[in-house]
């Protein structure tokens, strides 16, 4: 299970059998750049499918502090809502055309909602992966490691371990470091 923004590398061919959520945030984030510029109905489509996405995720919320109300219910009526929303259809607004073909996309193969579908495991966001992201990006910069593509290549992989190892808590980090460099790849945990 991936939740990505939408990158085109999530969609390289590796990654075809891979479950992914899109994440809710940049998708808002993209559909308030849409808004800029458009007037009277070319904002209806954007509008419509930020407000869709917003009541999701506070359907999720709600689900998960053990609020929500007739669940199953509501997010069949959201999945019908961007059915509705990002039909396949021709319009001459690029903008919105953009976003039909994209976020259709994307709709069909289940990875806009998934997180309604999967709320025990899935999240809307990927914001936990990028707050576990950050102490690596800010050490990057600062050491300047980057400045080649051997160095960038390397923090990226020894940051990667460290950040999956902290998420095992193994008992000895640096033994487990090793192991991986041994080995070429993390031991099951215990």
């Amino acid at each position: 299970m991936l939740i990505t923004d939408r990158g085109r590398s999530y969609e390289a061919q590796a990654l075809a059998g891979v479950r992914q959520q899109k994440c809710v945030a940049h998708l808002q984030r993209s559909l308030s750049a849409a808004l800029e510029g458009q007037w009277g109905r070319a904002r209806c489509l954007a509008l419509g499918l930020r407000e869709a996405l917003e009541e999701a995720v506070a359907l999720w919320t709600a689900y998960q502090r053990g609020e929500a109300t007739n669940f199953a219910a509501q997010r069949d009526r959201l999945q019908a809502r961007l059915d509705k929303l990002l039909a396949p259809r021709r319009t001459r607004n690029v903008v919105n055309q953009r976003l039909l073909d994209e976020l259709g996309w994307h709709h069909q193969q289940g990875n806009l909602l998934r997180f309604l579908f999967e709320p025990e495991t899935v999240e809307p966001t990927n914001n936990r992966a990028e707050r576990a992201l950050r102490p690596a990006v800010i050490a990057r910069k600062v050491s300047q490691c980057s400045k080649n593509e051997r160095g960038a290549a390397a923090h990226a992989a020894f940051a990667s371990l460290f950040v999956s190892l902290g998420q095992r808590q193994p008992e000895s980090v640096v033994e487990t470091a090793l192991a991986v460099l041994r080995g070429g790849a993390l031991p099951e945990p215990a």
